[in-house]
């Protein structure tokens, strides 16, 4: 059957009930079920949601006794793929009330999970068009219950199923504990089976928190006595320091417990292996939960302070202070430093030396991400304290550091490291990173008042942090700092965040200090280069005519009317001379002389127009100053774009401070695109000396016109996006293809 070409969702050719008819040549009848019945069955595995506890618990009991054996067995050959194909899993009562709450709930998004009944509403956005199917449900829960060894579902197994197939909803991960040590066995002989009952009875002993029973115990719990681990591969001690039993942890160290024994990472012998733990000794449990007093009892004996980690050895894992310093636990990490703990250990090292030199999470990173401030200073005043830096940190910062740096190896038991300043300086800015990524933006001032420099990004998530929190003082502080940003900084990143986020700032605060600031800083973005020139548009006309018919009345065959002055003109070079006056020529009586009466343009200024057309170009214009502006308009209505460029590039060639907020607003209404941009770099490059003038103030935070009647028509409704577009056109042309090589 398959998945049907109408979209509706049905069952995989693994669990096609009617194939598997097929295969084994026997129909409904030799299979003892009808066909009405195979669709119900069908219809039981395809369902999505639920009305009611009991009508769920018939759903799985119906997709139980046929999933069951299908599971078991290999679809071409029906031979059993593992030890379990005479055994069953069941469901525990709890696993099918959880799993109803997940399919009667229409929805996934958690509104409150402390009130009864919860209520939910679900996010519109899903990689799926229908919810999971209860088939769904029932393989990936039964998937972490045979990890577990278990032959029982029970309601962390659905919830766990639930982070899978449910996005928006997140469960925490399957705490260890120390029942899940205890399975049945599985068609083991009558001795391996003895034994597995009395190891399972050993643990349980120990587990039960009687120290009075240890030694009893220990005889039950097979050859390796006291170090047995359980198909998680936890030790007695492991579970002890898990439970925060004191008494029970010197009571197994007593009796010759190995305090630095570890969760193997491979599942061979020991499949029921969580990933979190692996790894894992009995001091990184202890931290983990938290229990103080068994931390310190551990330490009494000697265990190693760095966990896993040893010399010459590869590890992945966490170690207890990065652990500590994770979960902010200051008690914890005072006490982890005072035996010898190393926070700049990172989280990958192999043979002792950080495997990544980017991205690795030590200590200071940890606590700077969860936002811990208080053991992020006590991890750092603990590395002031110590001798045996090589450099001092601002000499690092004066030559550079270099990234393949390596470390010798900690000591164990406390013996500490041989570091350098570069170690420091690359953990520290680790941690800058981590604290802006995750907002806590008083880490990152602290850290960056050690000298450590600023990167972009970590700037700029810091600023957005601010400005969110509304933390003008702190905004200022690190608009100051800009300056230290160096240029080969100025990445993609500054035009695609930095610069929305800076405008977005001088849109909002209107604040003198820093809207000084956020002038200096965008006047040294768009750098010491001058403003591109205009440059002059060659364009020759199809039709001359000698200058000395300049509004000659001789041989003209048009008039126009200008300030109720006549002007003369000739059709031949009018007509080829721009859309405009083809126009205007157009669809006139045919008589000896046409009169056009041409309004909103001086005479004078027509003149120059016209001495342009029959001139031939723009050589002998002596165009005044106070004439560009009106012979521009004029150029443009006329549509001769020769003469507008001209005249843009003499309004470019004499802009001054006091003149640029007129001719901007002159250019925009116009529509002059060329000297509008060119203006905008005027104001980029000058603004901290404009910032400070109220025409300037005015033009930036004037409203739009659809938020005010009264504004200017035709000006920009927000000159800030303007400037932010041209400042992102000049930052990639002058800083971004100059990093790449190109020529400017």
């Amino acid at each position: 059957m398959g998945k049907r070409n109408t979209g509706v969702l049905s069952l995989p050719e693994s669990l096609n009930l009617h194939r598997d008819q097929q295969r084994s040549g026997r129909g409904s009848e030799g299979h003892g079920y009808t066909q009405a019945e195979l669709r119900t069955l069908e219809q039981s595995l395809l369902a999505t949601r639920v009305g009611s506890i009991a009508e769920l618990s018939d759903l799985v009991s119906r997709a139980m006794h046929h999933l069951q054996p299908l599971h078991i067995k290999n679809a071409s050959n029906g031979t059993p793929v593992h030890q379990k194909a005479n055994t069953t899993v069941h469901w525990e009562p709890e696993a099918l009330y959880t799993l109803c709450y997940f399919m009667h709930c229409p929805q996934m998004e958690w509104e409150n999970p402390n009130v009864e009944p919860s209520k939910v509403t679900l996010q519109t956005e899903r990689p799926f068009l229908v919810l999971p199917p209860l088939m769904e449900w029932i393989r990936v829960a039964v998937a972490h219950t045979e990890h577990r060894r278990s032959f029982s579902v029970d309601s962390d197994d659905v919830r766990q199923a639930a982070r899978l197939l449910l996005p928006g909803v997140d469960c925490e991960p399957r705490q260890i504990k120390a029942e899940d040590c205890f399975c049945a066995t599985r068609k083991l002989d009558a001795a391996s089976t003895e034994a597995k009952f009395l190891q399972d009875l050993g643990f349980r002993m120990l587990n039960c928190g009687r120290t009075d029973l240890v030694k009893q115990a220990v005889n039950l719990l097979g050859p390796d006595g006291i170090n047995s681990m359980s198909e998680q591969g936890m030790t007695p001690l492991m579970y002890a320091c898990v439970r925060g039993d004191e008494a029970m942890v010197q009571m197994l160290l007593d009796a010759g417990a190995d305090i630095n024994s570890e969760v193997p990472s491979t599942v061979n012998k020991h499949p029921s292996v969580y990933p979190e733990t692996r790894q894992g000794t009995p001091l990184t449990f202890a931290v983990l939960h938290g229990h103080v007093p068994v931390v310190q009892l551990l330490l009494d004996n000697r265990a190693n302070v760095e966990g896993a980690l040893q010399d010459g050895a590869e590890n992945y894992t966490e170690t207890p202070l990065q652990l500590a310093a994770a979960a902010g636990n200051f008690e914890l990490v005072s006490l982890l430093l005072e035996r010898g703990a190393d926070p700049m250990i990172g989280t990958m090292c192999r043979n002792g030396i950080s495997s990544t030199p980017l991205g690795d999470m030590n200590s200071f990173s940890l606590a700077a991400a969860h936002g811990h401030r208080n053991v992020f200073r006590k991890l750092l005043s603990h590395s002031e304290k110590e001798k045996g830096d090589v450099l001092s940190l601002e000499e690092i910062l004066a030559e550079g550091s270099d990234p393949g740096e390596k470390r010798l190896a900690p000591q164990a038991n406390g013996g500490g490291t041989l570091r350098t300043g570069k170690a420091r300086l690359r953990a520290l800015r680790e941690a800058m990173y981590h604290s802006a990524e995750h907002g806590h933006v008083d880490i990152t001032i602290d850290i960056r008042s050690l000298g450590v420099p600023w990167t972009l990004h970590t700037w700029l998530e810091s600023l957005r942090t601010c400005f969110i929190q509304h933390r003008r003082p702190l905004i200022q502080g690190l608009l100051k700092d800009f300056c230290c940003i160096q240029e080969e900084e100025y990445t993609e990143e500054l035009i695609t965040h930095g610069l929305p986020l800076m405008f977005q700032i001088l849109r909002s605060s209107k604040n003198e200090v820093i809207s000084q600031q956020l002038s200096v800083i965008f006047t040294q973005c768009y750098g010491p280069f001058p403003i591109p020139k205009l440059t002059e548009i060659k364009k020759k006309q199809t039709s001359r005519l000698d200058p000395h018919f300049l509004n000659n009345k001789e041989m003209s065959d048009v008039t126009f009317l200008v300030e109720g002055k006549p002007f003369y003109a000739h059709k031949v070079l009018l007509f080829t001379a721009s859309p405009r006056f083809k126009s205007l020529l157009q669809n006139r009586p045919a008589a000896e002389n046409t009169c056009i009466e041409i309004s909103h343009v001086k005479y004078n200024i027509f003149h120059l127009v016209m001495q342009y057309l029959y001139c031939g170009g723009t050589e002998s214009l002596h165009i005044r100053n106070t004439e560009v502006m009106e012979l521009l308009s004029a150029a443009k209505f006329f549509q001769l774009e020769a003469l507008q460029r001209h005249c843009e590039i003499i309004c470019s060639k004499n802009i001054t401070t006091e003149t640029c907020v007129d001719l901007y607003k002159h250019a925009k209404f116009l529509g002059a695109t060329e000297l509008t941009a060119f203006i905008e770099g005027y104001f980029l490059k000058n603004m901290v000396l404009l910032i400070e003038l109220d025409g300037f103030k005015q033009l930036l935070y004037e409203p739009s016109p659809a938020e005010s009647p009264v504004s200017s028509p035709g000006i920009c409704s927000d000159i800030l996006h303007d400037l932010e577009k041209t400042l992102a056109t000049r930052i990639h042309s002058i800083h971004l293809s100059t990093s790449k090589g190109s020529v400017v």
